[in-house]
């Protein structure tokens, strides 16, 4: 006699189907092939899941960014009159030439805590919209708070034409003579 209960069974020995094609080695050996299939590419899934979070919560190296030098060409110097300012806001500073005729590339922030600053032509200075501070037109603090002149980037004059290396600012207390430079 044969019995029923989840499986069916196909002759009186008492073997089912389920039991048969278990048994068969083309099936088992597909069954195994897809579900490790699956379960591979799960896991390929899960670590790639896993690298972006961590890569974006892990902070980013300033170094190799600071490393790189960041040379803005400005212009020809016969174009830049003595005693004028002129932004550079690609570059993130204002070019100053002097009435000697020496150059300063001074950066837009303000020594204070950051803001840009902006250069008012009816005073000569330049002025901090946060907290007031002022600045001579050769960076030096006019009116605190801020505790320090503006800071300078290196410039270089290779055949007439002005570059100015932004990578890295030089940090003052005040304008000195040997931070101008002259063509």
């Amino acid at each position: 006699m044969s019995r029923t209960t989840g499986n069916r069974i196909n002759s009186s020995d008492g073997v089912s189907d389920t039991a048969t094609r278990n048994s068969d080695p083309a099936t088992r050996s597909r069954r195994w092939f897809l579900k490790n299939l699956w379960l591979g590419l799960g896991a390929i899934v899960s670590l790639e899941f896993l690298w972006m979070t961590f890569s974006f919560l892990s902070p980013t190296k300033k170094a190799d960014v600071k490393s790189i030098s960041q040379l803005r060409t400005v212009g020809d110097l016969a174009n830049i009159p003595n005693n004028s300012v002129t932004p550079v806001r690609s570059g993130q500073f204002y070019l100053v030439r002097l009435n000697d005729g020496g150059l300063l590339a001074l950066s837009l922030k303000c020594s204070h805590l950051g803001c840009s600053v902006s250069w008012d032509e009816s005073k000569n200075r330049f002025i901090c919209p946060c907290h007031a501070s002022e600045f001579a037109m050769n960076g030096n603090v006019i009116n605190p708070p801020a505790p320090r002149a503006l800071d300078y980037f290196p410039i270089i004059i290779d055949q007439g034409i002005v570059k100015v290396d932004t990578s890295k600012p030089m940090k003052r207390k005040e304008f000195e003579k040997s931070q101008q430079t002259y063509a």
